[in-house]
């Protein structure tokens, strides 16, 4: 769940949403998985409105927005789709939407008292709300401070499932390697876990 901010100054954030949007539904293995399984935008017309408000890409021109699901299914939904629950283009996407309601970030956030804001956040704080909320701890992600600043961005809060699709801690298991690095590059910025002791903001502009 990622949001678009003004440091993204390279991309086109056009008209971005003021709310939390999906990024993507990510198996542990993040290679591509099948090559020939290509994305094929019919298989989920079904679901073209929701994902035109829920799954928008928010970093790239709107004229061709089945880029981005492209992407995430070649690269990611191809291995998803061992699982019988999601393996079709449909029960990907389609899932994928239906974990994004039953999250329900911003309404989460919303009532933990975390708004956009121009003051800043502990990160502690933020952590412990959602904890509280989730009963698990989520990862969260950061664009570190800008030159001369010194409080990092909210940029992505990862959710992390079993096979089961049941919410989980997002803690490496012992021995793996980290299977939620950073996705999202924005310009020369790279997102980055937030650091628990620097002041947090989450900005009431997003542009």
């Amino acid at each position: 769940l990622y949001f678009c901010f003004p440091q993204m100054s390279d991309h086109d954030c056009q008209d971005p949403p003021e709310y939390w949007t999906i990024h993507g539904l990510w198996p542990d293995k993040a290679e591509e998985c099948n090559r020939t399984w290509h994305f094929n935008v019919t298989e989920i017309k079904d679901l073209m409105s929701d994902m035109r408000r829920y799954w928008p890409d928010v970093l790239h021109s709107s004229l061709n927005r089945t880029q981005f699901w492209k992407h995430e299914w070649e690269k990611h939904g191809t291995c998803a789709a061992t699982l019988p629950v999601l393996n079709s283009q449909k029960k990907y996407f389609g899932k994928a939407l239906e974990l994004y309601q039953h999250v329900d970030l911003n309404s989460c956030l919303l009532k933990a008292g975390i708004k956009p804001s121009s003051s800043y956040y502990q990160m502690t704080a933020i952590k412990e709300a959602l904890t509280r909320f989730y009963g698990v701890t989520p990862k969260i992600q950061c664009l570190p401070p800008e030159e001369g600043e010194k409080a990092q961005t909210i940029g992505q809060i990862e959710f992390c499932f079993t096979k089961e699709l049941q919410l989980r801690n997002c803690t490496a298991l012992k021995g793996d390697s980290d299977p939620m690095q950073a996705h999202l590059k924005l310009g020369t910025e790279e997102l980055s876990v937030c650091s628990d002791t620097l002041p947090t903001y989450y900005p009431s502009q997003v542009q």
